[in-house]
C-alpha cells in the first residue's frame, strides 16, 4: 500500500536517480533541518564541484564551505568534510556498506547511517527522522507523552519492509514531507488512513516561540573589491565564515542605510539593516584589522561566506552573476532603500 503510492507518487528528486553512497549521503546529510527545496540547487552545485568522496576529501575546508554557503548549519559541511577524509585516508576510499559501520564516521548518526545504508546498500535498516516518527505517532494514536525513542525506533523496524527497505524508508519520509504535515495534514489523500488511529486529529509538537532581533552591517566596495570580516574561530554559531562587518546599533547615518533584509536563523527572526560605507575613509570602516579583508566581487563564489552575507551581496549586485541565483535556505522579505 505505501510503496505502491510511493512508486507512484514520489517526487522526482536527484538523489533518488542514483545508488551512489556517496551521492546519498551528501543528500542526507545536506536534508537534515533544510528544505527539499532549498537543497535542489545546493545540491547540484557542491556535486558539481565535489563529485567523488576523494574530491571532497581533498579539499580544503575553505572550499567545501563555500559550497555550502547558503544552506546553514555549517557543522554539517565540516563535519561531513571531517568524514570523507577519513573513509579516503584509512578505508581505501570505500564507504562502510552498513548502518553500523558508518555509524564510525563524523557526523552520521542513528538516522542517516540507516538512510544510506538502505538506500545505497539494500540493508534492512529502519530510519526514523522526525517526518517518520510524526507518522508512526499519528498511526498508533501515541502522543509525546507514550511514545518514547525507543518504542518509535521498535515500530520503525515492525513496519519496515525488508525486501525494499530503502524505497520503505525513503516512502515514510515522504509520506511525513508531504502527506502527513505537521499541521493540516491531508488525510484524504493519505495512503495508510485505515490504519491511521488518529487521521490526523492532533497536532504533534509544539512550534517554538520566534524571537525577534535588529543587528546592522556595513557594505563597503571599492575597485570591484568588497569588504568582508571573519567570524571568530571559537564562535558557537558560524565560526570562521566570512560575513559583511558588524555594526554597533547607531555607529552608521541613517541616510546610509541601502537595504533592509528579513533573515530567519533557527528561533529568531532578524531585521537586518544594510549600510552603504563604500565612500567612507578607511578609519571609518568597522571591525579589526585583522580579521578584515578585501575580496574581488569575481571570486566571492568561492568564499565561505554565511547565508546572510551571501544573500545582501547578491542583492545589492555585488556577487558573481553565473553564481547570483543560488538561493538561500530561509525565507525571508526584503526592502531596498535606494542602493546603488
Amino acid at each position: 500500500m505505501l510503496l505502491a503510492w510511493f512508486d507512484a507518487h514520489a517526487r522526482d528528486l536527484p538523489w533518488r536517480r542514483t545508488r551512489d553512497p556517496y551521492a546519498i549521503w551528501v543528500s542526507e546529510i545536506m536534508l537534515q533541518q533544510t528544505r527539499v527545496a532549498a537543497v535542489i540547487e545546493h545540491y547540484a552545485r557542491f556535486m558539481g564541484r565535489f563529485p567523488t568522496l576523494a574530491s571532497l576529501a581533498l579539499a580544503s575546508e575553505d572550499e567545501v564551505l563555500a559550497m555550502w554557503s547558503g544552506l546553514g548549519y555549517y557543522r554539517r559541511a565540516r563535519m561531513l568534510h571531517r568524514a570523507a577524509q577519513k573513509v579516503h585516508a584509512e578505508l581505501g576510499g570505500v564507504m562502510p556498506r552498513t548502518a553500523e559501520g558508518l555509524r564510525d564516521l563524523p557526523g552520521i548518526g542513528a538516522y542517516t547511517s540507516a538512510a544510506v545504508a538502505s538506500i545505497a546498500f539494500g540493508e534492512a535498516a529502519a530510519a526514523v527522522d522526525g517526518n517518520v516518527e510524526r507518522v508512526l505517532m499519528r498511526i498508533q494514536g501515541w502522543d509525546e507523552t507514550n511514545a518514547p525513542a525507543a518504542r518509535l525506533r521498535e515500530a520503525a523496524v515492525e513496519f519496515l519492509d525488508t525486501a525494499r527497505p530503502g524505497d520503505y524508508n525513503q516512502a515514510m519520509m515522504e509520506l511525513g514531507a508531504t502527506i502527513c504535515l505537521p499541521r493540516g495534514p491531508l488525510c484524504l489523500q493519505c495512503p495508510v488512513q485505515p490504519l491511521c488511529a488518529t487521521r490526523g486529529e492532533h497536532v504533534i509538537g509544539e512550534r517554538k516561540k520566534m524571537q525577534s532581533k535588529s543587528v546592522s552591517y556595513a557594505f563597503a566596495r571599492r575597485r570591484g573589491r568588497v569588504l568582508l570580516s571573519q567570524r571568530p574561530k571559537d564562535a558557537s554559531l558560524m565560526p570562521g565564515m566570512w560575513e559583511l562587518p558588524p555594526l554597533d546599533a547607531g555607529a552608521a547615518p541613517e541616510g546610509l542605510r541601502v537595504l533592509e533584509v528579513k533573515h530567519a536563523i533557527t528561533v529568531t527572526n532578524y531585521t537586518v539593516g544594510i549600510y552603504d560605507l563604500s565612500e567612507a575613509g578607511d578609519m571609518a570602516l568597522p571591525g579589526d584589522a585583522s580579521a578584515t579583508r578585501w575580496f574581488a566581487v569575481s571570486a566571492l563564489h568561492e568564499v565561505a561566506l554565511t547565508g546572510l552575507a551571501r544573500k545582501v551581496l547578491r542583492k545589492l549586485g555585488a556577487f558573481p552573476k553565473q553564481h547570483a541565483d543560488l538561493k538561500t535556505s530561509v525565507t525571508d522579505t526584503d526592502q531596498f532603500m535606494g542602493a546603488r
